[in-house]
């Protein structure tokens, strides 16, 4: 269900006439291409991919409707009936497109969901994310003990100890 509503969100109805207007024509600007810069923003296109792909879009319709500027020529590749391997070798250069690419190899191959393959690729992204941003802060946390502990602790042994051993020193030497 939620994968349709995101469908819809992206096609308002896909129809033929709805699916025509997402085909570039000479006169048309270019697409807008989804940045895909942060793990997140990556994941979150990926959803979007797999939500298209279950409402039963064609991939190179699906693709170019999420918008993601490294699989564009994949998208016009497959439109044309190039062979998958093929269309998907450009996505295979970049990194953040290759897993993606790896699972449309072998879905066409094996002729399972790539929907399915782009929601796993989704939550491993994210995942992949979290983990990354939590070994950052524990990195962080012990940065700023390093500083902490070179100004705290002379100011400790100057306020703490040095006059509690100069106090017992005046009274074991008197």
């Amino acid at each position: 269900m939620t994968y349709l509503l995101l469908a819809l969100a992206v096609l308002v109805v896909p129809t033929p006439r709805a699916v025509d207007r997402l085909r570039p024509r000479a006169h048309d600007p270019p697409p807008r291409k989804r940045s895909t810069g942060g793990p997140f923003e990556r994941a979150a296109a990926w959803d979007l991919l797999a939500a298209c792909l279950k409402a039963g879009l064609p991939v190179p319709t699906a693709i170019q409707a999420v918008g993601i500027g490294e699989l564009g020529q994949v998208a016009e590749l497959l439109r044309l009936g190039a062979d998958p391997v093929t269309a998907w070798a450009s996505a295979l250069e970049h990194p953040a497109t290759a897993p993606l690419a790896r699972a449309a190899r072998r879905t066409a191959r094996s002729g399972a969901a790539l929907a399915g393959q782009a929601a796993e690729l989704a939550c491993r992204t994210r995942s992949e994310a979290m983990n990354d941003a939590e070994a950052e802060a524990q990195r962080a946390s012990v940065a700023v003990a390093a500083p902490l502990a070179l100004c705290f602790l002379p100011a400790f042994l100057c306020l703490g100890v040095v006059p509690v051993v100069l106090g017992l020193a005046d009274q074991f030497f008197i």
